[in-house]
């Protein structure tokens, strides 16, 4: 294999060659350069190291600078070096390192075998990326101008890193296999002709999946992704096209360990160059400059896996009448929902499967936009104040019809924490809510029951009741003497005794020896049955206290 560029290679392009096969940068940025880019058999210039010039507005790849003839590189040039290159010199390892270029032609490198790490920044790439079927290490576009990455069923035994680069017709990474990591932070995405940003279905990544603070105009469509580790979106700003309605759509995704749908402290981003960001959990301190999580479009997630957890928190929802956030029947160990703000379309949780449930009563949506059918949770563990009454209106808020099993959900959960009285507050409100869905007569004779037991879980209004019904069958009886049974045997005449002994027909005091009758006999008898609903009542509650105690 040849030591030397081929004829009619540029000056630039020989000293790309020679760079290489020293595995050194190659850097065509202001100042650095040197060749006039005319043909030339004279000897390259030796590889240029990187400085630190990217502040220059010369060397903005996003910028209006016109980059003339010496800072341009024929695609096909690359595509030369990466697909039949030059053996590396002596001693060193071959790899592609060119910054502060522009690359004219598509690059073509489908179905090829990239043995050669790759690392481009500050790049201008006037046509396409074509990287399809092929086979790769590690592949790292920085801060490039790329119109179009058509780059599905890639597969790479390293990284793929796309961060801070602007990718004008989006990128397609369909049934890709990425070894490592892939990187698309503060990337900046448009759609292409189907209104898609990103088309990354049936995807795999090994290890860590990072679009913290991307930008797209286009569908995020990652439907079947299989993610090792993390998939974190904190800070990303997603807007849905009027031809697709979709800004996320992410059904059946799997992620090993945790997803972040979250907010992004401003300083891990612009007080230094790195396109990393800060560490992964952090929640946003109160007052810290951050940038929400934002969906503009709806975002789907159902039937997805979360390994660890679910982090929507400082995140933004702007949902269109007809869009929803569905996170329906999805698994994972925490759901973490703390949004600023409430989404302003409809959230679905049917039948998620959720270990912790941690949230907020102001991030849930309101209006009955909420969606719990079936959805089932282990504990609740509240990052805000959120008392019994406001968590059984978040109930009341679905958008469905009485449904019992939410509220025996909510009440067994609260039984787990061991808040019983709680967990009574909300069967009550269950009774009071399946009341409405009854029958007239139905309807009025639970009205009876909440007004004097509130379905049993009041003994101590039942109390009260009792008290009452001693009070006027006392005031009855003392102007009421009965006649004895026996007319030769009278009892001493007690009438508080005799109401209470109606009241309290298993305790014998003394004033058994009486005939009631008439009217008389009618108020006995109301009293006795009076006195078996509401002291069982009664006896019930003070049951529930020793049991507790």
């Amino acid at each position: 294999m040849a030591e030397r560029a081929p004829d009619g290679w540029t000056r630039t392009e020989q000293g790309l060659w020679e760079a290489f096969r020293q595995g050194e940068v190659y850097d065509l940025r202001a100042g650095a350069i040197g060749p006039d880019n005319a043909p030339s058999a004279a000897p390259p210039d030796p590889p240029r190291a990187a400085g630190p010039r990217s502040g220059d507005p010369l060397d903005d790849p996003f910028g209006g600078a016109v980059w003339g003839p010496g800072r341009t590189v024929r695609a096909e040039v690359l595509a030369h070096l990466l697909l039949d290159g030059p053996p590396a010199a002596p001693g060193r390892v071959a790899a592609l390192k060119l910054t502060g270029a522009r690359v004219t032609g598509p690059l073509v490198l489908a179905g090829g075998t990239i043995g050669h790490y790759v690392e481009v920044h500050d790049c201008r790439f006037e046509r396409k990326v074509l990287i399809s079927e092929a086979d790769a290490g590690t592949l790292r576009f920085v801060r490039c101008l790329i119109p179009r990455l058509e780059a599905s069923r890639l597969t790479t035994s390293g990284d793929l890193h796309l961060a801070r680069c602007r990718i004008a017709q989006g990128i397609r990474l369909t049934d890709s296999r990425i070894g490592t990591d892939l990187l698309l932070n503060q990337a900046v995405l448009g759609g292409d002709r189907f209104g898609r940003a990103l088309s990354a279905d049936g995807m795999a990544v090994s290890q860590d999946f990072e679009a913290d603070r991307l930008e797209s105009r286009g569908e995020i469509s990652l439907r079947t992704v299989r993610v090792g580790g993390r998939l974190s979106l904190r800070g990303a700003q997603l807007h849905a096209l009027p031809q697709n309605p979709v800004a996320l759509n992410a059904v059946r995704l799997t992620v090993g360990h945790t997803l972040y749908l979250s907010g992004s402290m401003d300083g891990g981003w612009f007080s230094s160059g790195s396109y990393y960001g800060s560490g992964y959990g952090q929640v946003v301190p109160a007052g810290t400059p951050s940038t929400p999580f934002r969906a503009h479009g709806a975002v789907r997630l159902s039937d997805s896996r979360f390994d660890s957890a679910c982090l929507i928190t400082d995140a933004e929802f702007h949902l269109g009448p007809e869009d929803e956030l569905a996170l329906r029947r999805i698994q994972t160990p925490e759901l973490r929902f703390t949004c600023r703000t409430p989404p302003t379309g409809k959230v679905a949780l049917s039948r998620a499967r959720v270990g912790n449930l941690v949230d907020a009563p102001d991030s849930w949506p309101h209006g009955r936009h909420l969606g719990l059918t079936g959805f089932t949770y282990e504990c609740l563990r509240p990052a805000a104040p959120f008392g019994i009454r406001q968590r059984i209106a978040w109930l009341e808020g679905s958008a469905v019809e009485f449904q019992p099993e939410s509220y025996e959900q909510l009440a067994a959960a609260l039984r787990r924490d061991g808040a019983d009285d709680d967990a009574r507050e909300v069967l009550y409100a269950k009774q009071r809510r399946r009341r409405q869905t009854l029958p007239l007569p139905a309807r009025l004779w639970g009205r009876i029951q909440d007004v004097t037991v509130g379905y049993g879980f009041r003994p101590g209004r039942a109390a009260l009741w009792l008290l009452l019904a001693w009070a006027l069958g006392s005031a009855y009886f003392a102007t009421h003497e009965l006649q004895p049974l026996k007319a030769d045997e009278r009892p001493h005449w007690n009438p508080v005794l005799y109401a209470l002994g109606q009241l309290l027909p298993v305790v014998d005091l003394g004033q058994q020896g009486w005939n009631p009758g008439g009217t008389a006999q009618w108020v006995a008898s109301g009293l006795v049955v009076v006195g078996w609903v509401l002291a069982t009542t009664v006896a019930a509650g003070a049951s529930r206290m020793l049991q507790r105690g």
